[in-house]
């Protein structure tokens, strides 16, 4: 039986068939298509300026560390953008601090500086030390995703500002993105429907602008790219995960995208054609300061304040 070649080099040994699109790709073609794909995604959707100081949110996750080193990577196009690793700690026993330590690891390494936030230090509370007191108040409405989700959010825009970011990047995959734009829709949530979006929009001075340079990466294709660079990451799935709304929908994508490939692609592209008639149907909030921390807020209480005022 013949050997695949490589379609993009036609030397090559195929090591990877990318099914939505009809490619056999190479080891070296494959990484290479996804640091090309990036750089036209942050060129796309003007994600950048020359002179940007931008932070990256680096868990310690494949999606994450793949992100900062690409980006590390494509600096010499960008040679007046700087970057700086922001990471937050949420305070899981047990699980947090191997990321921590391989983030700080691959931070030194590609000589970024690194910044950590914990929720400690910002509310108070752990995670952990959070859901046991919203358990123990009879709290069971909100998973543990849900107080996290609001809670590292919020974290990682005063992260960026502490450090002075004109910019934060996340490493929000296609799967991320196709799974927050399904649950939207099952929600009937108009208004988070139409922010979601690769570059967010300035609505608030202490809001720092979010781009999402991973948005057109399927997640399989950031964990080959972290295995094919060897990049060390944390492959331990966070305790709480089970109990997310976003794994039953990641089965439901999953098994459709398995059946029809780029049903994920489709879904997004779907939403962008969408946006301006979702935009000018969702009612618009206004932003302002949250009277508690003083933080944006879309209402008198911010989301975060409000969490922990309902466990005090």
């Amino acid at each position: 039986m013949n050997t695949p070649v490589c379609s993009a080099c036609k030397t090559r040994e195929a090591f990877f068939h990318r099914r939505y699109s009809g490619e056999t790709l190479c080891r070296k073609c494959f990484t290479q298509s996804i640091e090309d794909k990036v750089r036209a995604t942050i060129t796309r959707y003007r994600m950048l300026s020359f002179n940007d100081h931008l932070a990256v949110a680096v868990s310690g996750g494949k999606d994450s560390l793949s992100l900062l080193c690409i980006l590390a990577k494509l600096k010499r196009f960008r040679p007046k953008t700087t970057l700086i690793a922001v990471t937050v700690d949420e305070g899981i026993a047990g699980y947090r601090n191997e990321a921590l330590e391989i983030a700080a690891e691959k931070c030194e390494k590609l000589e970024i500086p690194h910044h950590i936030v914990s929720f400690k230090d910002l509310y108070g509370f752990t995670l952990d030390e959070l859901i046991l007191k919203a358990r123990s108040k009879g709290l069971t409405e909100l998973t543990a995703c849900a107080y996290c989700g609001v809670l590292r959010r919020k974290a990682i825009n005063i992260g960026a500002r502490q450090v002075h970011a004109s910019k934060v990047a996340t490493a929000h995959t296609l799967d991320d993105e196709a799974q927050t734009i399904l649950m939207n829709i099952l929600r009937g949530d108009v208004v988070r429907l139409a922010k979601e979006k690769p570059v967010t929009s300035q609505v608030h001075p202490l809001l720092v602008q979010k781009i999402k340079p991973f948005c057109e990466i399927p997640e399989k294709e950031s964990a080959l790219y972290a295995y094919v660079k060897k990049i060390r990451f944390q492959d331990t799935p966070c305790p709480y995960a089970g109990e997310a709304l976003r794994n039953d929908v990641r089965w439901m994508l999953n098994r459709m995208e398995a059946k029809h490939a780029g049903t994920k692609f489709t879904l997004m592209k779907a939403l962008e054609r969408l946006r301006p008639a979702i935009e000018e149907t969702a009612r618009r909030e206004e932003f302002r300061t949250c009277v508690e921390c003083g933080e944006p807020s879309a209402a008198q209480l911010c989301k975060t304040c409000e969490m922990l005022r309902r466990i005090s």
